[in-house]
């Protein structure tokens, strides 16, 4: 048993056939998590997953879009079932995903087949025909967490506001240059992927909406440390072929912009406390990455291939 024991048992007397459970006999085992306290319980009926947000998460996480996107990706056939969940609070229980490992950036270029098999769930997520809830819009959520930021007493890696003045032209030119909307995960951290050796699955909906689908490519690109032939699997993966130059250029670009959008996310948690990770040192080295990618002489070429 553990401190959230109780809430934990609690999540799970909603469930049907909770009153069958033997709670002597059950397992509780805390699993990752940066914002969320997030447990697999094994009983003797199953095993579930148990997610309780983390203080301060209702500030920027819409749980009822997050609960209806979820099950979205459940009828796509990628993502984990969800039994019950508290739309208000955010407690959620989900069936527990069996005989698959939790992914992480070394596993994701150690275990054969990973971006391959990421190509194909993201392939079959944006080709769903699934609407998701809330529309992902990059620079109104830059515009957005520095509200938050604006309220808390935190500073920015030095630059940062020069950076975001910088990619106001790629702003113009992706709005100027739209393609079709797709459901999107929108926050692909490695450890939201679950891989069984033949297929891969996606968790964690919170921040999912309908997007550019080249969003999800790029940023798991960088969640994973992608090197060029890793990403060139991912990428054949997803569209069958090679990538024209229009489409690594947009996965280029999310490169850098899913850094400058979670330096922000980083400064958040570390403004709110969160001891979960060096929150400080995790939002500079994602602006600096980010700097870096920009200021590499091929950035403006990828930039003029989606003009």
């Amino acid at each position: 048993m553990n401190e959230y024991s109780e809430k934990i048992f609690l999540a799970l007397k909603n469930l049907k056939n909770f009153n069958e459970i033997q709670l002597d006999n059950s397992k509780i085992s805390r699993l990752g998590g940066l914002t969320n306290f997030v447990h697999l319980v094994k009983t003797n009926i199953g095993n579930f997953i148990v997610r309780i947000p983390g203080e301060g998460t209702e500030e920027y996480i819409n749980r009822e879009t997050e609960l209806i996107n979820a099950t979205a990706a459940w009828r796509a056939g990628i993502s984990a079932e969800i039994l019950w969940a508290n739309s208000k609070t955010g407690v959620m229980v989900s069936r527990e995903i069996e005989e698959a490992e939790t992914m992480t950036p070394s596993l994701f270029r150690t275990r054969p087949g990973s971006p391959k098999r990421a190509g194909e769930a993201f392939a079959k997520l944006h080709n769903s025909g699934e609407n998701f809830e809330f529309r992902f819009e990059l620079f109104n959520m830059i515009d957005n967490y520095l509200k938050v930021l604006s309220t808390k007493d935190v500073k920015f890696p030095e630059g940062y506001h020069d950076i975001v003045k910088a990619a106001n032209p790629i702003k113009e030119i992706l709005k100027t240059k739209p393609i079709k909307l797709a459901p999107c995960h929108c926050d692909p951290l490695c450890e939201n992927f679950l891989d069984d050796g033949n297929k891969m699955w996606i968790v964690d909906w919170e921040y999912s909406g309908m997007n550019d689908p080249l969003w999800d490519l790029g940023d798991l690109s960088v969640e994973a440390g992608m090197n060029e032939d890793q990403e060139s699997e991912l990428l054949l993966s997803y569209f069958g072929k090679e990538p024209t130059a229009e489409q690594k250029g947009r996965v280029v670009i999310y490169k850098a912009m899913c850094d400058l959008l979670w330096t922000l996310w980083g400064l958040i948690q570390l403004a709110d406390g969160n001891t979960a990770d060096d929150f400080w040192l995790y939002s500079t080295e994602r602006f600096k990455r980010c700097k870096n990618l920009m200021q590499k002489q091929d950035f403006e070429t990828h930039i003029k291939a989606i003009m």
